[in-house]
């Protein structure tokens, strides 16, 4: 049997199960949680929880747990300070802005826990090559040997 890619799915792949915004990103998005989520190990962190809760409309926030349990996400939930020292790091390194701290906290717990895939629809700081090369360096000189991916739904879907 093959082994399950691990694949970490940040905020956004969530919220755009509800982007009426974005149709064609939303319809990705659905056609990943229903027809490709299995063939994943597919965890959120407990970055992912928090960013949730301050979502400040009480419907939207609803939605958004409420898909976490539809879709059994398994929650990692093992937060450390060398994940917040690599996550600042990052934006030391100039790779993220310091506004972004979230961003570097999912790719921090991507990192630190041997994640295959960070899945994101964040192209600006999150899945696109740039940022994976400036990331995968700074890993690398901190002794992190595994190549983290920076895909977006899309790449997992239509591979």
């Amino acid at each position: 049997m093959e082994r399950k890619l691990k694949i970490y799915l940040d905020t956004s792949v969530i919220n755009f199960l509800y982007a009426d915004d974005a149709p064609e990103k939303k319809e990705v998005t659905i056609d990943f949680f229903d027809n490709y989520l299995d063939k994943y190990e597919a965890f959120i962190s407990e970055y992912v929880i928090v960013e949730i809760n301050r979502t400040e409309s009480d419907e939207k926030r609803e939605k958004l747990n409420n898909a976490i349990k539809k879709y059994k996400l398994r929650i990692y939930s093992q937060s450390n300070d060398t994940i917040l020292e690599m996550a600042n790091n990052y934006i030391e390194k100039g790779i993220l802005p310091e506004s972004k701290l979230d961003d570097a906290l999912h790719i921090a717990f991507s990192t630190y826990f041997e994640f295959d895939i960070l899945l994101s629809w964040n192209f600006k700081h999150l899945a696109n090559i740039n940022k994976q090369e400036k990331v995968n360096t700074v890993n690398s000189s901190l002794g992190y040997r595994k190549i983290l991916l920076m895909l977006n739904p899309m790449e997992v879907v239509y591979e």
